[in-house]
């Protein structure tokens, strides 16, 4: 099967890596892949690579969203017409590009599948408030027309069935860990902070991570001198709470880390990772702890505490974080049996629930699902196409 991916490849963003594990999964199954993404002539093609690339024109483009160029709607039809390939996944990159999708798809007659991964919080189930949820509001007409979008927790599908979209079209496929890479294993990480116990959070470094709170009831917690927090990421954030927690507190600022051996190899060494967030999709970053044997503690943002329910982890209140780590922190300081038990219930819930391999064999399942669908008929589709 020529499957074309829409996706992203930079900047580093939790859409970056599931487009490059889904993508490489799929290679591995033997499928081709043609990966579309806003980036430059000269940054378009790594050498070596078995997948086509193509590069689409932009003015501006982050973690959080894109501006195409008006002229990157002609680019993208032209290359699918060239490509012709028997489905388009678009794994949606915030920008104008995923409105005009279904017209360019239905107009070239190709199937189109959306990843939608935009985080939200669960609590807040009425969308009514909420940058999230106006992206929710915003998007649900347009999803309504792609052929399957795919979302990471039963809560998100329910959200967007009441905002329009056909039950039939939505599908809930979680994220996958490969867990032959992502696994248990030496790490010389503790002897690198020069700790004996190792908390850390991985992720970006803005409000919607509530980074600030973790760091607030860790100085209020007067944790030992021989616990250290790792701070892996960066963001806009970084720079004004890194003046006020430091190396004083234990705390150690690692930056943005990209190498993802290095990562695993922080992960591997992590006695507790944390995630604090108040908004969240289905954190990769969380899954590939838990999948390294790692005790995590998570908000119930988005699907977050879906995953740890049921004891493979602690479940935080976005709304208590505070209080509720300044508790917790001393206790899985001194209590290691208890980190190594949840570290092996949080292994194994990945492996019942959440490896890369049945995430692929459902991907596989829905793509022939789409294939086979019946000719559609001529659909009133929104008129987007001037936006580009």
């Amino acid at each position: 099967m020529h499957i074309a991916w829409l996706g992203k490849k930079s900047p580093f963003c939790g859409n970056v890596t599931y487009s490059r594990e889904i993508t490489n999964a799929l290679l591995d199954r033997g499928h081709r892949v043609s990966f579309l993404h806003f980036a430059q002539d000269d940054e378009a093609i790594a050498p070596g690579q078995d997948v086509c690339e193509v590069p689409l024109p932009f003015l501006y483009k982050s973690q959080i969203y894109t501006i195409p160029t008006l002229g990157a709607s002609k680019v993208l039809t032209a290359a699918l017409r060239d490509l012709n390939p028997d489905v388009v996944h678009a794994s949606l990159t915030l920008s104008p590009l995923d409105f005009v999708l279904p017209e360019i798809c239905e107009a070239l007659n190709l199937p189109l599948v959306a990843t939608f991964h935009t985080p939200f919080d669960r609590k807040r189930r009425n969308f009514t408030s909420g940058t999230q949820h106006l992206t929710y509001q915003l998007y649900a007409p347009f999803l309504a027309n792609y052929d399957r979008t795919i979302v990471f927790s039963q809560i998100q599908r329910e959200v967007l069935i009441k905002l329009g979209v056909a039950p039939e079209r939505v599908c809930v496929i979680p994220n996958g860990v490969d867990v032959q890479k992502y696994a248990p294993g030496p790490s010389n990480f503790r002897q690198q902070l020069g700790v004996r116990r190792s908390f850390t959070y991985l992720g970006r470094i803005a409000q919607e991570k509530n980074v600030e709170a973790l760091l607030k009831a860790w100085k209020q917690a007067e944790m030992p001198p021989d616990c250290g927090l790792a701070i892996v990421g960066d963001g806009p954030l970084r720079p004004s709470l890194q003046a006020f927690y430091g190396d004083d507190l234990g705390v150690k600022w690692l930056g943005f880390v990209g190498d993802e051996q290095r990562r695993i190899e922080i992960l591997r060494g992590t006695d507790v990772f944390i995630l604090p967030s108040l908004v969240e999709g289905l954190s990769l970053s969380l899954l590939e702890a838990m999948a390294c044997g790692t005790a995590c503690l998570a908000t119930d943002a988005g699907a977050d505490g879906e995953v740890l329910e049921g004891g493979a982890g602690v479940v935080l209140s976005t709304q208590r974080v505070p209080v509720q780590l300044q508790t917790l922190l001393p206790l899985f300081a001194e209590h290691e049996d208890m980190t190594v038990m949840l570290g092996q219930k949080a292994r194994q819930r990945v492996l019942d629930r959440y490896t890369l391999r049945d995430n692929i064999s459902r991907l596989e399942a829905l793509y022939d699902g789409v294939l086979t669908r019946p000719a559609s008929s001529p659909s009133s589709l929104p008129l987007t196409r001037s936006l580009l």
